[in-house]
């Protein structure tokens, strides 16, 4: 094995333990915080303590929910980098995450659904249909779906559809406050049942996203080599669009829009194992867990026993990380 290659997975064994870290601290670590040996006697011997049935009941689901998130908005923001070859491209560019926000609105406005369950469809539904309004857009014309016209017409139809989900919200009290709370981006209030409906679409996209590994980093060559070394760049593009919508209608679904993470981590990853895509999806997809459940950790003890929504804790650390990039001039494609 060579030094680059033992360089890369000494990276990403150190990301896994990262996560596994992550992951023991979002099950034992909050309001009420609960020893790790009580967490292993909940999860493995059934214990029926108060502790116990909080921890299955209430910390695995929202655990589990959060490593998906992170997982999923990670990815996309890797794949959406490649295929545009932007490197502020993030799971919104395509206007994916307002769609879903439009549908979630609509549920509440004009079908009657109430429920964190129930909005997941009707959020999946609006990502999915927002992201073939865009491509069909950047797809019209000459030069077929390019990264600028995907940019921009991601941008456009980000600003159509905030206006529609503005307008809809600020004529309807009732709407505005029930969208509100899922708007937000958080884990908390989330159960298995979002996890059991989302997981087969974060299994798909995951499944399509690598397939095309190679594929992304010849698109990362350009057009023109992409098309040298035999590669359907449309084919590529519109590949890639497709997974990165099902992964961000996953997380936004599963738990609103939350901003930074599909951004940041690709940028990290990037900087620890280098621009190979076979490397670059599987760090990423570590490292997203990390940051979503560090920052609902640090939410839930920083104004106790109130939470802050992990979006706002990821925005926080984000923006630091975005002007150190700009001051380093660090960031790349």
């Amino acid at each position: 094995m060579s030094g680059v290659a033992r360089r890369r997975v000494g990276w990403i064994s150190a990301a896994a333990l990262l996560l596994l870290a992550a992951v023991v601290l979002s099950l034992a670590v909050g309001s009420r915080p609960i020893a790790i040996g009580e967490v292993y006697d909940a999860l493995l011997h059934g214990g029926t303590s108060d502790n116990a049935q909080v921890v299955r009941s209430l910390r695995v689901p929202r655990t589990v929910i959060g490593v998906m998130v992170g997982v999923a908005l990670a990815v996309a923001g890797t794949v959406l980098q490649g295929i545009t070859r932007n490197p502020i491209a993030e799971p919104g560019i395509l206007g994916i995450s307002q769609g879903a926000s439009l549908g979630v609105v609509c549920a509440i406005a004009f079908f009657g659904v109430h429920t964190l369950n129930g909005y997941v469809w009707f959020a999946f539904a609006g990502a999915a249909l927002a992201a073939v309004c865009v491509y069909a857009v950047a797809s019209s014309g000459r030069g077929g779906a390019s990264p600028v016209k995907l940019a921009l017409a991601g941008a456009a139809m980000n600003a159509f559809i905030a206006s529609v989900v503005s307008a809809i919200v600020t004529t309807n009290a009732r709407v505005l406050d029930e969208f509100r709370f899922w708007d937000v981006g958080s884990l908390g209030g989330r159960d298995a049942t979002i996890a059991g409906q989302t997981w087969p679409f974060l299994a798909a996209g995951l499944l399509l996203v690598l397939a095309m590994a190679r594929g992304l980093d010849a698109l990362a060559l350009g057009d023109d080599v992409a098309r040298g070394l035999g590669r359907n760049v449309a084919l590529l593009r519109m590949a890639g669009t497709v997974g990165a919508t099902v992964l961000t209608g996953v997380a936004v679904a599963a738990a609103g829009p939350i901003a930074f993470t599909g951004l940041a981590v690709p940028h990290i990853a990037r900087a620890l194992v280098g621009t190979g895509h076979r490397w670059l999806l599987p760090m990423a997809a570590l490292l997203g867990p990390v940051m979503i459940l560090t920052s609902d950790v640090i939410g839930r003890i920083v104004f106790p026993p109130s939470e802050v929504p992990v979006s706002v804790m990821t925005a926080l650390a984000g923006v630091p990380f975005l002007i150190a990039l700009v001051r380093r001039k660090a960031v790349t494609a």
